[in-house]
């Protein structure tokens, strides 16, 4: 994919704000709260403000829905990268609104919705846009302490594809129960990266990506992490991976 991000498995990256709370563990080194801090936003926790953005900033999306209509190929927008669409918070609910209404006027994106909220998301997102075929809903799963978050995205009724992002990954994780009848169609694999990196074993990307070639799933081995010393600091030169390792799938849109 190309695109205006940095992000291999997407084509943007579009955040209506910026600034979270951490809920769980793959949080504790989140790559967006340092990035945030860098550019001097405090926009982390409970009680701090998040940051807005500009109305020239909320038109992408539509420049980027022309120019995939033009060209006649789908792009993929990951939302959001600096954010949770689904934190609660009373100050977001008129730009949820705002974002829905994009999507709305986006029908040549395919929005890539992640959250480590799905209870959230069943209740927060409109019945109109679950039914579109171009809004697909995601979860985090870094551990198999938090395979519930499946369940609780599999309750949303949707037309659009359903994925998981087990990055950081933090442990194994047995995802074989939901990749059965497809009931999920994506999984992104990552090791952690950056100060702290927490261990990342290979052999639990391995196995994911066998059971997804079993079972029709598209597996997406983003970074294999810091900790294994390659020469790419983030680990995501495939070159240096093992041959069967070398996974970078995307789902087949029906």
């Amino acid at each position: 994919m190309s695109g205006t991000t940095k992000i291999e498995w997407t084509d943007h990256t579009f955040n209506p704000w910026w600034g979270c709370v951490k809920v769980s563990p793959g949080c504790d080194h989140c790559y967006a709260e340092g990035d945030a801090k860098r550019y001097g936003h405090q926009v982390w926790g409970k009680d701090a403000p998040r940051r807005f953005l500009s109305d020239h900033h909320w038109a992408q999306p539509l420049k980027w829905n022309h120019d995939a209509a033009n060209a006649g190929e789908r792009q993929g927008v990951f939302c959001a990268s600096m954010a949770d669409v689904f934190e609660e918070r009373d100050d977001l609910e008129p730009l949820r609104e705002r974002l829905w209404d994009v999507i709305r006027q986006t029908p040549c994106l395919d929005w890539q919705l992640l959250t480590k909220r799905p209870d959230a998301m069943r209740r927060e997102l409109p019945a109109d846009l679950a039914a579109r075929s171009n809004v697909w809903l995601g979860t985090t799963v870094e551990s198999d302490d938090y395979l519930w978050r499946i369940d609780k995205l599999l309750s949303i009724e949707c037309a659009g594809l359903r994925w998981i992002s087990y990055e950081p990954a933090l442990g194994p994780v047995n995802f074989r129960p939901y990749f059965t009848g497809r009931r999920v169609e994506w999984i992104i694999i990552g090791g952690e990266s950056g100060a702290g990196a927490r261990p990342f074993d290979p052999a639990w990307a391995a196995q994911t990506i066998a059971d997804g070639a079993a079972l029709g799933v598209a597996v997406f081995l983003k970074q294999l992490g810091s900790r294994l010393k390659l020469r790419d600091y983030k680990g995501g030169d495939m070159s240096e991976w093992p041959e069967h390792l070398r996974a970078r799938q995307y789902p087949r849109l029906q």
